[in-house]
């Protein structure tokens, strides 16, 4: 590398100039990995908390299954029978307005996710102050992002329009969400009545109602049972992660998200490449010089690379640095998670993509005629 730390000294203005812009598209790295997960953990995180492995949906339900799908009794209990299906368990899931009619925030409004399910089923949470849900009334658990807005147990919370009550009874130390909507947890019967909009006694063909069907497969389960039960039900069983998709938005977020972070990055090649291009071109009399002493086009190659990968290295873990200083002063004010995988990735794409376009730069060299710094060209 004594080429390379010759010119890194030499022209150090320049690369300082280079290894600045490579600092900033790793800050924004950062910053976009950051806002990718904290939207992503706004959208689906209430599903992703659960615990499951699938979900049975109405076959009829497409794109945003969870607004359009409903399964019956009948669904959950044949799901329940079928060869490796550890759990089957109905879960309702509606989004709802509702108002604080008791308590310190009296008139707040209050946007909730509802998540219904059997108190008794795995998907019951269990709360670290307060009580359970249970079936004997309209209580519900209310996650700690609904408790940030002020709501404390006791509190009355009356959904608009159909004015249907729900008392606060427990919290779970969970901030989830679904649909960037904080989740509260209700028996099915609480759920049906916020779902349908009915205060009063329910209808009987609601009774027997949910959303859809979640499950706990085992290891291997056979695909021809699954089929069998889909095909006796009416319902398809989508893999946990499917079901994120089903979030209102999260589809949309998640592709726009990927596709600026894609720009960014070829951008970031871009960028190295071309600014390697010109200086492979502004050193060819020096690199000529060497080819005509008998260095050999590998080693020049090599220590190219070794200067590359010395800017891209140095330029990423100052952005990466200051990125994260900047994300930890935005956690709680922005939909924004800092996620160690997430910028690991960002900052290896960063450095791998910059190498491969200065890699087709350099590549000039293997052209340089060591004549040149002969003279054989004037």
């Amino acid at each position: 590398m004594f080429l390379a730390l010759r010119d890194l000294r030499f022209a150090r203005g320049r690369f300082a100039l280079m290894g600045a812009v490579v600092a900033l598209i790793a800050v924004l790295g950062v910053l976009l990995s950051g806002l990718a997960s904290g939207l992503a953990d706004a959208g689906i995180s209430g599903l992703r908390a659960l615990p499951m492995t699938h979900m049975a949906f109405d076959e009829k339900a497409t794109g945003e299954q969870f607004s359009r799908s409903t399964v019956e009794r009948a669904d959950w209990q044949a799901w329940a029978k079928a060869p490796g299906v550890e759990r089957a368990e109905p879960f309702g899931n509606t989004l709802v307005n509702a108002q604080v009619t008791e308590g310190a925030e009296k008139g707040e409004q209050v946007n909730l996710a509802v998540f219904g399910m059997e108190p008794d089923s795995s998907l019951a949470p269990e709360p670290i102050e307060g009580e359970r849900i249970s079936e004997d009334g309209a209580g519900i658990v209310i996650t700690r992002e609904i408790a940030d807005l002020g709501v404390e147990i006791g509190d009355v919370l009356t959904v608009d329009k159909s004015e249907v009550p729900l008392t606060v009874v427990g919290l779970v130390d969970d901030t989830v969400s679904y649909g960037h909507i904080g989740v509260a947890y209700a028996d099915l019967d609480t759920w049906r009545h916020v779902h349908y909009g009915l205060p009063g006694e329910l209808p009987e063909a609601a009774r027997g109602q949910a959303t859809a069907v979640a499950l706990t497969l085992q290891d291997g389960a056979g695909t021809p049972a699954v089929a069998a039960v889909e095909k006796a039900t009416g319902t398809r069983a989508d893999t946990k992660e499917a079901t994120f998709g089903a979030s209102p938005g999260y589809t949309a977020e998640s592709s726009t998200m990927a596709l600026i972070k894609g720009f960014l990055y070829a951008i970031s090649a871009l960028v190295v490449g071309a600014f390697f291009t010109v200086w492979t071109v502004q050193r060819k009399a020096e690199i000529a010089l060497l080819k005509a002493l008998g260095a050999p086009t590998g080693y020049i190659l090599r220590d190219a690379l070794a200067q590359v990968v010395a800017v891209l290295v140095g330029a990423t873990a100052l952005g990466t640095a200051v990125g994260l200083a900047l994300g930890s002063a935005m956690i709680g004010k922005a939909p924004f998670s800092l996620s160690a995988p997430a910028i690991a990735t960002s900052s290896g794409l960063l450095i791998g993509l910059g190498t491969v376009g200065a890699a087709v730069a350099v590549r000039r060299i293997t052209a340089v005629d060591p004549l040149t710094a002969l003279g054989a060209t004037r």
